[in-house]
C-alpha cells in the first residue's frame, strides 16, 4: 500500500507554500497548498494499514471514468494525528479518520476554509473500525464526488472571474442560455442549432459544443437516444480532414447516470469518441437537460484530443463548465456544484 503514497517529509515542503499569493484567504489569512486533486489523510498508522484504513485507501485510489488510459482520481498522502501541524492543516483537501467509541454511529462532517482558502475538510466519525470500514465502502462514491465536486467548484470560480465572453456572448444570441468556459477556447464555428468552441491545439486540445433539438419523445433521457442524437449531431458538424471522416462515439464505452444540475434533472453520459476513419480519439463528458420554456433539450459537452498527455485535469477542467450551463426558466442564481453530504451530515469543523 505504501509504494503507492508520497512521503510527507519532503513532498509537504515543497508544496507549502506552492499556491498562488493572490489567491482566496481562509480564516486565518492563508491560502491553501497542494496542487488539484491531491488529498491528505489524516489516520492512525496502525488503522491505516488494517482494513478500515485499506478501505479507504481503495476507494481514493479509484481510475477516473471515462478516460482511456488508467488515470487515479486523486494523489495521496498521509500523516497521523500527532504530526498533523500548522503547515499540513493548509492542504487544500484534507480527510479526517476520527474513531471514537464516543460516537454511536457512523457519519461525514465538513469544513470549508478552515485553516486557508480554498480548503475542503471531511471527517469521517466511527465508533469503531468495523464501521468506519463498512461506512466507506458503503459511501465510496460520496467520497470521490466530494472532493471532485470541490475541485471543480474551484474551477467555477476562476471560470466566474474569467472565461470566454465571445462564446458566452454567441451562446446567449444563439440558444438564450448561459454558459462559462474558458478563455483559452479562441477558435469557434457555428451550424444549425449548434456551436463549437475549442483550443485547436496539436495535443492538450479541449473542446466544448453546445446543440439543441425538439423535446418530442419519451425515451429522450436513455442511453441509447443520447447516443443516436449525438452521432447524428456530430456527423454533421465536427468532420474530419478528409472526405468521409467524422466523429462518431463509442457507445460500448459510453456510461450514463442522473444527475441534478442547478437545481433540474439532468443526464451525464461519459465515455470515448473516435473519428470514424482516423485514428484519433479521445474521452467526453456530456450534459442533457430539459428547457421546459421552449420545449426542448440543450445538450453541453465537453471532450478533449491529447494523445500524449494525461488527461484527468484537462477533462475535469473543462467538465466544470457543464455545470455553469443555466437553461431559460432556471431559478438557482448560482454555478455552485452541491458536494453530496447533506446538511444533515455537515457540521462546523473544530478550529
Amino acid at each position: 500500500m505504501r509504494k503507492h503514497l508520497f512521503f510527507l517529509s519532503l513532498a509537504l515542503v515543497a508544496i507549502a507554500f506552492s499556491a498562488c499569493s493572490g489567491g482566496k484567504k481562509g480564516v486565518f489569512g492563508a491560502t491553501s497548498s497542494g496542487r488539484a486533486y491531491e488529498i491528505l489523510v489524516v489516520v492512525d498508522p496502525a488503522m491505516w494499514e488494517r482494513p478500515a484504513g485499506r478501505a479507504l485507501f481503495d476507494v481514493l485510489d479509484t481510475d477516473v471514468p471515462g478516460l482511456p488510459q488508467s488515470e487515479r482520481s486523486f494523489r495521496m498522502m498521509y500523516t497521523s494525528p500527532s504530526n498533523y501541524d500548522a503547515t499540513l492543516k493548509l492542504i487544500r483537501n484534507i480527510i479526517i479518520a476520527d474513531v471514537q467509541d464516543i460516537y454511536t454511529q457512523p457519519k461525514f462532517k465538513y469544513a470549508r476554509d478552515v485553516y486557508a482558502a480554498p480548503q475542503t475538510i471531511l471527517t469521517i466519525q466511527a465508533p469503531d473500525e468495523a464501521s468506519f470500514e463498512k461506512f466507506v465502502s458503503e459511501n465510496k462514491q460520496t467520497i470521490i464526488d466530494f472532493f471532485t465536486r470541490a475541485e471543480m467548484n474551484r474551477q467555477i470560480s476562476q471560470l466566474e472571474k474569467k472565461h470566454n465572453d465571445y462564446v458566452s456572448t454567441k451562446v446567449k444570441s444563439m440558444f438564450d442560455c448561459d454558459v462559462w468556459v474558458p478563455a483559452e477556447l479562441a477558435s469557434t464555428k457555428q451550424g444549425e442549432n449548434f456551436f463549437w468552441a475549442g483550443t485547436n491545439a496539436a495535443t492538450g486540445d479541449q473542446n466544448f459544443v453546445i446543440y439543441s433539438f425538439p423535446y418530442t419523445d419519451k425515451n429522450t433521457f436513455t442511453k441509447e437516444y443520447f447516443v443516436q442524437m449525438r452521432d447524428s449531431v456530430m456527423k454533421a458538424n465536427i468532420p474530419g480532414s478528409k472526405e468521409g471522416v467524422y466523429m462518431m462515439t463509442d457507445s460500448l464505452m459510453t456510461d450514463v447516470r442522473p444527475l441534478t444540475v442547478q437545481g433540474e434533472y439532468a443526464l451525464e453520459a461519459r465515455g470515448l469518441w473516435r473519428m470514424k476513419g482516423d485514428f484519433m480519439g479521445g474521452p467526453y463528458v456530456s450534459h442533457m437537460r430539459l428547457d421546459p420554456v421552449n420545449q426542448r433539450i440543450i445538450v453541453v459537452e465537453a471532450f478533449i484530443y491529447s494523445p500524449d498527455k494525461l488527461k484527468r485535469n484537462l477533462m475535469r477542467q473543462m467538465e466544470a463548465s457543464l455545470y455553469t450551463l443555466r437553461v431559460p426558466g432556471d431559478k438557482q442564481t448560482g454555478a455552485e456544484i452541491p458536494l453530496g453530504v447533506t446538511k444533515e451530515q455537515a457540521a462546523d469543523q473544530e478550529k
